[in-house]
């Protein structure tokens, strides 16, 4: 097992009650990060369909408040489970306090007429860029993953603010972990939100809820466990103290492996 195999870990002990262990290497200003929350959660929705030919499709999340680091369990309900699809709820709990509300999907292939009118950015491959030096004072999700950053601009201090808020690159676990569907659920949610690229005041953005549909099977062919994919994200909208990220995955032969949004809070941190 990996360390994102043990910190994603979700142990079953009964009645539909999957166990988990939040790590504090995934926190972010307060609490763990949305896309770690999202991977436990698929890790146990998985684990509850049992099915191989049944992969996941969708992953809807709410977070209800900011979890602390330890024991969490998560309880699943698979509330139909037709010929081809099935929906899950789950209720991520620590104690009695309700910390996340999901539900998910899982299906067969289809068969029907497919096309992709998405076009995969491009940039340069990840060898292509300097690997980025880590500040002494990141926080801890800044160090779970090996990034090249290849789309946007990078927030720095005393530079210029951008005039869109994109942001992305190329991501990976520094593990170097086959990206399956629950290592991408996490990507989702893994890049230095964009808005920071365009705005130059500080600002947290936690996450309200957080959407993933899955496009393409995962693990995907001709990926190697160390390969890179690219992802990229954007915000268009900031309106009543809320904004909206739209995110896409792809791998290094252009196939879209997944697209997300997420709505999130934005709060002032001065």
């Amino acid at each position: 097992m990996t360390p994102f195999d043990i910190e994603t870990g979700a142990l079953p002990i009964g009645d539909g009650k999957y166990l988990a262990n939040l790590s504090p290497r995934w926190w972010v200003q307060q609490g763990p990060n949305g896309g770690y929350i999202a991977a436990i959660v698929l890790r146990a929705f998985t684990a509850a369909v049992d099915d191989e030919a049944r992969t996941p499709r969708s992953l809807t999340l709410h977070y209800l408040r900011p979890a602390v680091e330890g024991e969490a369990v998560v309880e699943v309900t698979i509330e139909r489970s037709g010929r081809s699809l099935t929906t899950l709820s789950a209720r991520l709990m620590q104690g009695d306090r309700l910390i996340a509300l999901a539900i998910g999907a899982f299906s067969l292939a289809r068969p029907g007429n497919d096309f992709c009118d998405l076009v995969m950015p491009q940039v340069p491959g990840p060898s292509h860029y300097a690997v980025p030096k880590i500040p002494e004072h990141a926080i801890p999700i800044g160090r779970r993953w090996d990034t090249r950053w290849a789309i946007g601009r990078p927030p720095m201090q005393g530079d210029s603010a951008s005039s869109k808020a994109v942001a992305g690159g190329w991501i990976r676990l520094p593990e170097c972990q086959p990206i399956d569907a629950v290592v991408a659920a996490a990507i989702t949610d893994g890049w230095l939100p964009p808005i920071f690229s365009k705005v130059d005041t500080a600002l947290a953005v936690p996450t309200v809820d957080l959407t993933i549909h899955f496009r393409s099977s995962l693990p995907h062919p001709g990926l190697k466990d160390d390969d890179f994919v690219l992802a990229v994200f954007r915000t268009n909208v900031i309106a009543d103290g809320f904004l909206e990220e739209d995110g896409e995955i792809w791998a290094p032969d252009g196939t879209l492996i997944a697209q997300s949004r997420q709505l999130a809070v934005v709060l002032p941190l001065n």
